[in-house]
């Protein structure tokens, strides 16, 4: 079978056009229209990825489909919100029939999981790949977990592992000559972190739901203090690396925090590291879109179990403070010195 190029309008047709499911005008038209539920919040999030800054030109098309959602599902899994719909810009050098049904399958594979609907979007040549994807969802109105809302004395979690996506990076790069040699399946698995990421929807969801039931018990009986019924604080998704986003929380909400990095969650793989790697990948490795949450320190059996029903581990990794700055501590809280920045688009550190 010979793969040959497709025009703009026949690309749109064979690949991504679908029957419309939710929206009132999905594909087709000038824009998209939708309805927005009256109890309900429209969440909004853009994400870019860039060949040779973000993926490498010879990554997997499915992988790759599957990463360019689900990146921007983590973003709406962050404030709590249920996707909804997205929209998709596509600019490709060529476009090869072979990889676009690679690209579309690995792209809806995760879209029908959450029942994301594809409702418009553009194409386009250009010399390296760029996908944009803007993702649409719905949160209740008072219960977005918002980077603001981090309060003195609140517990500092993080779901998942820390650190994988950014040791495979390095191995591919070749970066580390002290790496620790890692068998096929731990390759396999710090593989898969990097290129096919989960978005942490359900937990953002339960988050949310915490929240709301806070709220309404507070509304029950006002007198109970704003540090009893909170529950979810503030929440951001892991990816550009777990210190530059906590203090994106930090800043927003006009405190500090203390973790404890012998606490950070990290796989056998990277276990397996040299310590200066480790602490590298877990503080600030970036591309690993687990979420970074606050909640009250009343409510740590809650998140507890919250872990046991979504069969997805929590860590609790330090402390929200008032002192302005992020500390860094050892399990005997002795100081920790880490000079390594995390990821920053305009800057030459990897």
């Amino acid at each position: 079978m010979i793969d040959t190029p497709l025009n703009e309008f026949a690309l749109i047709k064979r690949y991504f056009t679908r029957p419309r499911k939710k929206a009132f005008l999905g594909v087709g038209d000038d824009c998209a229209l939708l309805h927005v539920p009256p109890t309900q919040t429209l969440a909004i999030t853009s994400d870019m990825l860039v060949q040779g800054r973000h993926f490498f030109p010879h990554t997997d098309a499915k992988r790759l489909g599957h990463k360019a959602l689900a990146v921007n599902l983590s973003d709406l899994a962050a404030m709590g919100a249920q996707p909804t719909a997205f929209t998709i810009a596509l600019a490709l050098p060529t476009a090869h029939a072979a990889w676009l049904a690679d690209f579309s399958d690995g792209l809806f594979a995760l879209a029908d999981q959450y029942d994301c609907e594809l409702i418009g979007g553009d194409t386009t040549r250009a010399p390296l790949i760029t996908l944009s994807i803007t993702a649409l969802g719905y949160v209740p109105a008072h219960a977005a977990l918002r980077r603001d809302g981090a309060q003195n004395g609140d517990d500092i979690w993080v779901s998942g592992e820390l650190g994988d996506a950014r040791l495979a990076l390095a191995h591919i790069r070749n970066e580390w000559p002290h790496q620790a040699p890692l068998t096929r399946n731990e390759l396999a698995q710090i593989y898969q972190r990097l290129e096919q990421p989960y978005p942490r929807i359900a937990l953002g969801l339960a988050l949310a739901n915490l929240t709301t039931l806070a709220r309404q018990a507070h509304h029950a009986d006002p007198s109970s203090p704003p540090s009893q019924i909170t529950h979810a604080c503030a929440a951001i998704d892991i990816s550009d690396g777990l210190i530059g986003d906590l203090t994106h929380i930090l800043e927003r909400s006009a405190c500090g925090a203390t973790v404890n990095i012998d606490a950070l969650p990290h796989s056998i793989a990277l276990a397996k590291q040299p310590q200066d790697i480790q602490r590298r990948c877990t503080l600030t490795g970036g591309d690993d879109y687990e979420l970074c949450f606050t909640a009250s320190s009343t409510v740590r059996h809650t998140i507890e179990k919250l872990s046991t029903s979504l069969a997805l581990p929590l860590s609790r990794i330090g402390k929200i403070d008032a002192q302005p700055g992020l500390r860094l501590v050892d399990q005997k809280e002795q100081p920790v010195i880490f000079s390594q920045s995390s990821f920053d688009h305009f800057s030459d550190t990897p």
